[in-house]
């Protein structure tokens, strides 16, 4: 597998061409995805994305794939999860303090991202995993987003993954804000 990973760093240009490709007829196909049912086509989506990503990429299915910023990198597959860089412990050679056998996740993104035609994503912070995402397609969640952007309008990125999730509410209600906020949460006139 390890092998695998570090051919899809050195090749991430080819895997940024596929994936755009890839996720545009994933948007495409939301009105059918739509019409089935997320819920119902989330099973299958998430079992041939697990297959695949964890071929190539060792993926470890957190719900919310960053590989396009990382340049192909899974931060994952980092012992100790850091998603926004490196820990300050690489050693000499770019290897990995934890399993000294491995080269640093984070060396890998960065030699990914710089095959890559969207490279700079790499200094995007990426916000805490959600665990309750754990096991879910990223493919989906995503084409359910983009798909929604395109067709709602400024408040889907807020949203999208409450309705794509609808049964996160009851299971970590902050992580999904359906409702407005309160009126006395919300002062008039105030300047952000």
């Amino acid at each position: 597998m390890y092998s695998v990973r570090l051919f899809a760093v050195r090749h991430a240009r080819s895997f940024e061409w596929f994936y755009a490709r890839f996720e545009a007829v994933m948007v495409a196909l939301d009105p059918l995805f739509t019409r089935i049912g997320y819920e119902r086509v989330e099973r299958p989506v998430a079992a041939f994305e697990r297959v695949t990503k964890r071929l190539l990429f060792d993926c470890k299915m957190c719900g919310q794939c960053v590989l396009s910023s990382t340049g192909m990198s899974c931060p994952m597959n980092c012992p100790k999860q850091l998603r926004n860089g490196p820990c300050g412990g690489v050693r000499p050679g770019g290897f990995c303090e934890v399993k000294p056998q491995m080269r640093c996740v984070w060396v890998q993104a960065w030699d990914g991202a710089a095959r890559m035609k969207e490279g700079g994503k790499i200094n995007d912070v990426q916000p805490p995993v959600d665990r309750n995402l754990e096991g879910s397609s990223s493919w989906l969640r995503v084409a359910r987003e983009k798909a929604a952007r395109s067709s709602e309008g400024s408040d889907a990125p807020r949203t999208a993954i409450a309705r794509a999730f609808a049964d996160a509410r009851a299971h970590e209600p902050a992580a999904a804000p359906l409702a407005p906020e309160p009126a006395a949460a919300v002062r008039s006139g105030d300047a952000r």
